[in-house]
């Protein structure tokens, strides 16, 4: 996933940004709610017509391996699910059709600061106890009306999830245990 954000989605939104990964921080996820805040007007009415869930296109990748993150991204002005994954000690995205729940493509993942973070969610998933998707499960049900549009995995004082949320354009970050 090329040009991601802590938010993953919510800056994915901006054109002209070129968002990164970072661990978060308590500052950060301030800024971070902030942005997914401007943003998630743009990011509902991309969303209107989107038959497949986050939770679906994480399924969807596992057959290119273990999903390790995955957001819905504007990316070159057009929707996009993307999901990270691992397998083997190596690292691909995966683009899932959004429309059909199909894998539309799959690369390596190389860009150094993309790499890097990738290597960090699998430290993440490496300790988790549930997948990535039942994480996702779990967050919708607690917060009805809300969609998940992101999730990441980190290791913040144990296996987590950071997951974004959305409900109309009301966005809602989630801690979840993985």
């Amino acid at each position: 996933m090329r040009n991601l954000t802590i938010a993953m989605i919510a800056v994915a939104l901006t054109v002209g940004i070129t968002p990164t990964w970072a661990q978060e921080t308590k500052g950060s996820e301030k800024g971070e709610a902030a942005e997914a805040a401007r943003n998630a007007p743009a990011l509902a009415s991309a969303l209107k017509d989107v038959k497949v869930s986050l939770a679906d296109g994480l399924k969807a990748a596992e057959a290119q391996g273990k999903p390790i993150s995955g957001k819905f991204e504007i990316e070159d002005g057009k929707l996009q699910l993307s999901v990270y994954t691992m397998k083997d000690g190596k690292y691909s995205e995966v683009i899932v059709d959004h429309r059909t729940g199909k894998i539309a493509k799959a690369e390596a993942i190389t860009e150094k600061e993309d790499l890097a973070e990738a290597k960090k969610q699998a430290a993440g998933m490496a300790k988790a106890q549930v997948s990535l998707a039942d994480a996702v499960a779990k967050v919708e049900k607690a917060n009805p009306g809300y969609h998940a549009v992101s999730i990441a995995a980190e290791l913040e004082g144990g296996a987590n999830a950071d997951v974004t949320l959305l409900k109309g354009a009301t966005t809602k970050q989630v801690d979840e245990k993985l």
